[in-house]
Formats: C-alpha cells, structure tokens, sequence
C-alpha cells in the first residue's frame, strides 16, 4: 500500500512540474501576442518570478534617448545630476570617456559617446529616484500594470500578477531594461550590457 501511495504521490508531482512547464511556455505565447507593434517583440520567455522580452526596437538601447552629448541630455531632463568623467579600456584595444551621472539617492547613469553612432551609449544604470523617467515614460514609483500596459496592449492581470522582474532585452542582448517590483510597485530600473570593460 505505501509503495502504491508513494508512486501516486511521485507522479502528481511530475504532472505538476509538467502542468507548471506549459503554463510558463503558453502564457509566454499569450503575452507575445499581446506586445505592442512598436516594441518589435520577437519572444517572450516565462521562468518562475521573470518575465524576459526580448524586442528589435530602440528602446532597450537607447532607453534615455538619443543623445549626442551629456549637456544635451541634462538639459532636456532638467533634474539636477552630479557628474564624473573618467576613462576605461573598451574591448581591449581603445580607451573611452565614460561619463557617470549620479543622483543623491544614488541613482546613477553610465555612458559613453560612440564614435561609431555618434550616440550615448549606455553601460549600465540603477535608478530608484522617481523623478527620472526612461524615454518611454516609465519610472519607479509606477503600478506594475501601467509598466506592463507600456510594452503590451492588453493581458490577463493573473499573468503578470506573480511576476516580480520584467526585462526588456534588445534583440542582440547586449543591453537591456530589468525592471524590478515589490508588491505592485516600480522599486527599481536597471540598465545593464555586456560591453567589454575592464
């Protein structure tokens, strides 16, 4: 009777990891469909608490704008920004400027001017000020619907509901959005990239 009770018991919980696998992967689907035209979605990806999208358009790599210069970007956003500038080694062979915006809470933004785009470039960032906003409008402080209605036109609320990261990664994954949330609220936005620094 144990060796009955114990293999019932054994294949309810494969069933469950199973029946969980395809949930994940058609709510995925599901959400995929929904993506706004203008994100240019070609995944979406479901695992536990993450929600990762991955999109061909603008956004992810230029999540604060396209800019030419630091001054313009300051100026546009009117907050006030504490700045350094030093040097790093890029990809082994050349030196850049790498400029660091930061805030007093700690909010920080890292860039660098390209010379191949004539853009920033971002290499990393960590907000948690409310007062800075990314191009698309999203800051901390935001309901996690209005973050997701941002990226999606529509979706069931239960399949965001257990979600506690969303990432929007560009389509080549060297950079990306990962937007961190406690209960229903934006705690955190982060930028990161795999540009070669050392």
């Amino acid at each position: 009777m144990k060796k009955v009770f114990t293999i019932a018991l054994l294949l309810a919980a494969a069933m469950s990891i199973n029946a969980q696998e395809v949930s994940s992967k058609a709510k995925a689907v599901r959400m995929l469909a929904y993506a706004r035209s203008e994100y240019q979605v070609k995944d979406v990806k479901v695992y536990a608490d993450t929600m990762t999208v991955f999109s061909l358009a603008d956004q992810p790599i230029y999540p604060f704008g396209k800019w030419a210069t630091v001054e313009q970007f300051i100026t546009n956003n009117q907050l006030h920004w504490y700045r350094k500038s030093g040097y790093k080694t890029f990809y082994d062979t050349m030196t850049v400027a790498v400029n660091t915006l930061e805030r007093l809470d700690g909010s920080n933004i890292n860039f660098y001017r390209s010379i191949w785009t004539s853009k920033l470039e971002m290499v990393a960032a960590r907000i948690t000020d409310t007062a800075i906003a990314l191009d698309n409008g999203i800051h901390v402080g935001m309901s996690k619907a209005d973050v997701f209605k941002t990226i999606f036109k529509s979706f069931p609320k239960s399949y965001t509901s257990d979600i506690r990261v969303l990432k929007v990664i560009a389509g080549a994954a060297e950079v990306g959005e990962v937007y961190t949330f406690k209960g229903d609220k934006l705690k955190l936005i982060q930028v990161v990239s795999k540009y070669k620094y050392y």
